[in-house]
């Protein structure tokens, strides 16, 4: 279900206006047709789940499985390898062995595929041997100018066309807010959360060891993405630190973006393993390239699980002004001491404030800013 070009919308500069052409990445997050490298009828393993996830989910395009062991799974024609199929496909999910990988792009780029998600494992994260097969997977992707997503990601979801190309156990809602992360248990979990509140994505979107899509470039396409209205990224390191700046500094003047970034106290030796050498995975350095991008930092998994649930509402504070409510007085300290060291002034009430929340409170509450409802307070006092 790709958007015409007449029909493309950004965001720019506080406007909608229309793209002039369809995004370079149009074809791995809109594409009409995706083929499943190793669908499987066998329940429980990774083809049979993303298989069975992309049908569930009610996706439009042409779904094909691809595994030489069957003729058919769940009932749909099963092609021996990509290059049976007969035409260009615009999505490869590749669910085989790592040791395959590299051979199953080159396939696909011969074939005329245009993007690949490889949900596979057994990677860099194991070591030399797994660096190596990046390696041979970068350089078939690179040979026929095919993006990749992965490996070793949970894949990506875009609700509102029905595709849900993961192996995760539930689909994400439909909504407003881009979900990119470097976690694929961080992105199910805050799929997971999100469920509860009724709050939907526009899409989530698993990097993985991301060797060769850069999250920049994903970030160019969220800009342009009418769907999207809001961004959360969670993210351990940056591979290329110029595109990711720029990606990021357009999203954010375009939308709000919300950053976690994980392995602030890396050691040197672990540093040295991950084989991360870009500047911005210094946290101070991190820190001042998100203040003048005009991202918001968070610092905790809880941070970013609030952001989420606040910008899913849709109704984004307009001051920078807050009033806390607590049973406590140490409670409320704290939630003061919290604000203050982020930079957020903590409101004066105003008398007719002050009246209307004595009419529901003891007598001997502490008129003020922070509101003590006290120790003993019911849950009828606070929904007063």
């Amino acid at each position: 279900m790709a958007r015409k070009d007449t029909d493309s919308l950004r965001w720019k500069n506080s406007q909608w206006v229309t793209a002039m052409s369809v995004h370079y990445l149009e074809h791995l997050f809109s594409p009409n047709s995706i083929a499943v490298v190793g669908a499987s009828e066998r329940t429980g393993s990774l083809g049979h789940i993303a298989f069975d996830n992309l049908r569930a989910a009610g996706y439009a395009g042409e779904l094909i499985a691809v595994n030489p062991k069957y003729q058919s799974v769940a009932g749909v024609p099963c092609y021996p390898s990509i290059a049976a199929i007969g035409h260009r496909v615009d999505l490869i999910l590749v669910t085989t062995p790592a040791v395959t990988v590299a051979t199953i792009i080159d396939d696909a780029g011969r074939a005329g595929a245009r993007s690949a998600v490889v949900l596979s494992a057994g990677f860099g994260e194991l070591g030399a041997e797994g660096r190596l097969l990046e390696q041979a997977v970068l350089a078939a992707a690179h040979a026929h100018g095919l993006r990749v997503i992965g490996p070793n990601c949970l894949g990506i979801m875009r609700p509102m066309i029905g595709l849900n190309a993961t192996f995760a156990r539930r689909m994400a809602q439909p909504g407003s807010i881009a979900l990119v992360s470097q976690s694929g248990a961080v992105a199910a979990a805050l799929v997971d959360g999100a469920q509860a509140s009724g709050i939907g994505f526009s899409s989530v979107i698993s990097m993985g060891a991301g060797i060769e899509l850069d999250i920049g470039e994903i970030l160019d396409y969220l800009t342009q993405d009418a769907q999207t209205h809001s961004i959360l990224i969670y993210l351990e390191s940056v591979r290329d630190g110029r595109r990711f700046i720029s990606g990021l500094r357009a999203a954010a003047r375009a939308k709000p973006v919300i950053v976690l970034k994980a392995g602030r106290h890396l050691s040197g030796a672990d540093a040295a393993m991950s084989e991360i050498g870009s500047p911005l995975n210094d946290d101070a350095t991190f820190d001042a390239v998100l203040r003048r991008c005009g991202a918001v930092r968070v610092r905790t998994y809880a941070e970013l699980f609030s952001a989420e649930q606040l910008i899913g509402t849709g109704r984004l504070p307009r001051g920078n002004r807050l009033a806390v409510i607590a049973n406590g007085g140490g409670p409320g300290i704290m939630a003061a001491d919290s604000a203050a060291e982020a930079g957020v002034e903590i409101a004066q009430l105003s008398a007719p404030t002050l009246a209307a929340l004595a009419a529901g409170l003891p007598t001997h509450w502490p008129r003020g800013n922070p509101v003590d409802v006290l120790g003993d307070a019911t849950a009828s006092r606070l929904a007063a």
